[in-house]
């Protein structure tokens, strides 16, 4: 059953009807019963009846209301069966595994066998002379008893969220197939798990397919350069023109160029920027942040069927490695993985096991056992966990991300787009991993949602297809009638944006003349707000948008990607700018920011 005892997974109690007509005293009554009963045809009934076998069973299982009718006619034999049924469908299959032959097979069947399969029973059984078993003639011992049952931290109403919008989003994109998984940071409980691919749900490729993450890895990069005080956030890295060629690998950036700030280059996703900061960390403390954040080994899930990824040691890199690593590759991890990572960035450093079973309940309904949270490891200060978390605000504010943007909560994420890769095949041309993982609210986390889909077509980054599914599924938590989600916290979560980046002479690269972003691997162009207070490019030229309160990287971004220049201070807070909003101006002209400086703090 489910964390509010919805049953997931019921043994219903089925018969087999058989019937010995030697044995029959009134053959007509019993016809009229059988029809009655079972809902058989009078020539059916008829023919089981009185064709002259010693015994003859009816096709079907039949309901337990059979025996108030057909117990204890001579002639006519009920034997019990026990059918698995799942009232839900579908719709945790693969979690739950099914019942072969009497045996689990998969998920929560089969790691709790021996706790749900109950006691069997024990009859005697009459023979004839032959040594052949004597129809009807039948004698139980001992009745068999029932097993216990297992409560789930799922929550049914969000893994029917989590697989329509799954559902939707591989349809909308035609995707091979793809992954939603629900957690709560604070415990690791998992309140949805929804895998499908090539349209059957009995997938579970949340714990048993490993991809390259990609720019999803890049906090946990970043993250272990705080902690080993090899770097700060407002440090610096000179991205060059994109492009940085070190080992004989040469490391692309689509959209960035000159001095940034490590926080700026973690927000935009700067390949470059990040790996050329991670160039501070030796092997050892790369493979060891890594390994902190559980890639590379199992998780520890109550189901079987889980890996642990790929993370090899440090004495198997390549000269490359460090570099492919910091930005996500040479890596494969799970989607469950990414959920327990990014759950310790939301819940102040701790990296927690996921759990899945919360109890074992006796077959009369009292305590067996109780699984309670269980932390693995304090990976890193509560401190840095939280700057971290607030850069990945700005990441879905303005960077990668903001396709996940919701308009009450503040989200923290981040996208990935990577191509998919074989050991016997290599990186295939055309294919793509896109995912997004991002908790929210973002000050006070009450939920991580990791999206991955495979082989989407068409628009592939992971910011613009991923990242929708995400906000889909937390608006529509949002709107259920969810019980674990703390309501009071929720209204104390309200949306208050301040960016986190600086904007000092390192950190800023709108001095310089930018052209429209262009889409690249983890950043699709950022598609340009409608209306004349937004920034219009209609035959009449272009609007000035309204900028007035805007953070000025925001404002010099819209700017440039309307094709305009900047001119004036950056920095402070912008009062206005000249010409003002909804005036027109040609593609090329300058727009002047109007800014109040900061107060001089020397």
């Amino acid at each position: 059953m489910d964390r509010d005892g919805l049953p997931l997974a019921v043994s219903q109690e089925r018969y087999i009807v058989s019937v010995a007509p030697h044995e029959l005293r009134d053959p007509a009554k019993a016809v009229i019963l059988l029809t009655q009963t079972l809902g058989i045809s009078s020539a059916k009934a008829e023919e089981v009846t009185s064709n002259g076998r010693l015994w003859n069973v009816i096709p079907g299982r039949y309901p337990p209301a059979v025996r108030e009718t057909l117990s204890g006619v001579r002639g006519i034999y009920l034997d019990p069966e026990f059918q698995r049924y799942h009232p839900h469908g579908d719709l945790a299959r693969g979690l739950l595994g099914v019942v072969l032959d009497g045996v689990g097979q998969g998920g929560i069947e089969q790691a709790f066998e021996q706790v749900l399969r109950g006691t069997p029973g024990r009859e005697v059984v009459t023979r004839d002379n032959m040594g052949q078993v004597i129809p009807g003639e039948r004698y139980i011992l001992d009745r068999p008893r029932n097993g216990g049952d297992i409560v789930l931290t799922l929550d049914m109403d969000l893994q029917e969220i989590a697989r329509q919008a799954l559902q939707e989003s591989i349809l909308e994109t035609e995707a091979r197939g793809g992954d939603v998984l629900i957690s709560v940071p604070a415990t690791g409980e998992i309140l949805a798990l929804v895998s499908i691919r090539d349209g059957r749900t009995a997938s579970l490729s949340t714990i048993n397919t490993p991809y390259e993450p990609g720019s999803t890895l890049k906090p946990f990069t970043v993250a272990g350069l705080l902690e080993h005080d090899l770097a700060s956030l407002e440090d610096t890295v000179d991205v060059e023109n994109g492009t940085w060629t070190v080992a004989g690998r040469t490391v692309h950036d689509v959209h960035a160029e000159g001095r940034m700030s490590i926080a700026d280059a973690l927000r935009i996703s700067s390949n470059v920027g990040i790996a050329k900061a991670a160039s501070r960390m030796s092997p050892g403390v790369l493979y060891e942040t890594l390994r902190d954040f559980g890639f590379g080994t199992q998780t520890g899930i109550q189901i079987p069927g889980e890996v642990g990824g790929t993370l090899r040691k440090p004495e198997r890199w390549s000269p490359q490695s460090p570099v492919s690593l910091s930005i996500g590759y040479e890596v494969s991890v799970t989607p469950l993985q990414m959920a327990m990572a990014y759950g310790a960035l939301a819940n102040g450093g701790r990296l927690m096991q996921p759990l899945l079973v919360k109890k074992i309940l006796e077959s009369d309904g009292s305590l067996k056992q109780q699984f309670e949270p269980n932390m693995v490891r304090q990976v890193i200060p509560e401190q840095i966990a939280h700057r971290i978390g607030r850069v990945l605000v700005d990441v879905v504010e303005d960077g990668t991300g903001t396709s996940a943007q919701l308009g009450t909560f503040q989200v923290a994420g981040k996208s990935g787009t990577t191509r998919l890769y074989s050991p016997e095949a290599g990186y295939e041309s055309g294919a793509y991993w896109s995912s997004f993982v991002g908790f929210f609210p973002a000050d006070d986390p009450q939920l991580v949602v990791v999206v991955k889909l495979e082989r989407p077509q068409g628009t592939y980054y992971g910011g613009a297809v991923a990242a929708p599914v995400t906000r889909a599924t937390m608006e529509a938590a949002l709107a259920a009638s969810a019980t674990h989600i703390d309501r009071e916290r929720l209204v104390e979560s309200g949306r208050v944006y301040t960016p986190t980046t600086s904007f000092g002479s390192g950190a800023v690269f709108a001095n310089q003349e930018l052209d429209a972003p262009k889409a690249g691997l983890d950043e699709p162009a950022m598609p340009i707000g409608m209306g004349l207070a937004n920034g219009m490019v209609t035959g009449d030229g272009i609007s000035v948008p309204r900028l007035a309160g805007v953070p000025s990287r925001i404002a010099v971004r819209r700017l440039h990607a309307l094709g305009l220049r900047v001119s004036g201070p950056l920095g402070g807070e912008i009062l206005g700018t000249e010409p003002g909003p909804g005036m027109r101006v040609v593609r090329g002209d300058t727009v002047a920011l109007i800014v109040r400086p900061r107060a001089n703090r020397d």
